[in-house]
């Protein structure tokens, strides 16, 4: 049977009038799914707004104690249990999860290196038992960005990184295919023009795209992920826009 994993953030679970018709197509989906969303614009927002300086090197945010509360707020709070609501309202039976629910998502705190992460969780353990259960009882579980440790306390994890995982982890039980939904139509030749979806990337194309500087920062993390991902078994992973999750198109991410 096939697992859809659609991951959505940015611009997208801003509006919900934009991520409505996202779900509706996604729900249509013959399979089995399960959605993980971010929320980082919102969570720099009320950082801003609450006087908490927002750290970001190479794409990825520093969390100190307070950005890991104001994140919580934003991703397993706000965003998680909209999305839920809105998914009840189109008829998917939706469960709004962080990975402390059920023991889901295991991680640990990344290690200081040459960078101090803060409170960011590196993943460990995915339960793919508990969620196939999840799963099989018709459920739509919807994944925010914290993880714990098992010891009592929450991480902050990068939501590109829970859903590759979730992918991985799920390609032992499913044929998976991963959708990574973002503001732009996928993989761009050109940042400011949307038009330049790079159709197809493996892993030489990207190394000497990121050698040219043509994908960068927050791109990075993503296409590392969805990399590993098919190294990992996953079948497939889409990089894509709004538009095109659900009727083709974006980038597709292959193995050499």
């Amino acid at each position: 049977m096939t697992l859809h994993i659609l991951k959505v953030g940015g611009k997208v679970i801003d509006d919900l009038a934009l991520l409505r018709p996202i779900l509706e197509a996604f729900l249509e989906k013959e399979g089995k799914k399960i959605i993980v969303h971010g929320g980082g614009k919102k969570a720099s927002e009320l950082s801003e707004k609450l006087g908490i300086p927002v750290q970001m090197v190479n794409g990825r945010r520093i969390t100190d104690l307070a950005a890991l509360e104001v994140a919580t707020m934003v991703y397993a709070g706000l965003f998680n249990k909209q999305i839920v609501a809105l998914l009840q309202s189109i008829g998917g039976n939706a469960l709004g999860l962080s990975g402390a629910d059920g023991n889901v998502i295991l991680a640990h705190q990344r290690p200081v290196k040459e960078i101090d992460y803060g409170y960011v969780g590196d993943l460990d353990e995915v339960n793919a038992p508990a969620i196939h259960r999840l799963l099989n009882a018709d459920f739509t579980p919807v994944f925010c960005a914290i993880t714990h440790n098992g010891q009592g306390q929450l991480l902050n994890t990068n939501a590109d990184t829970i859903a590759s995982q979730l992918a991985t982890a799920m390609s032992a039980l499913y044929e998976v295919k991963l959708y990574l939904c973002l503001d732009k139509n996928g993989v761009l030749a050109n940042a400011e023009d949307d038009s330049t979806v790079i159709p197809r990337m493996n892993e030489t194309d990207y190394g000497q795209l990121k050698e040219q500087g043509v994908v960068y920062a927050g791109m990075l993390p993503k296409l590392d992920n969805a990399f590993e991902a098919l190294r990992q078994g996953v079948k497939e992973v889409i990089i894509c826009g709004p538009e095109s999750v659900c009727q083709g198109g974006g980038t597709v991410i292959y193995s050499d």
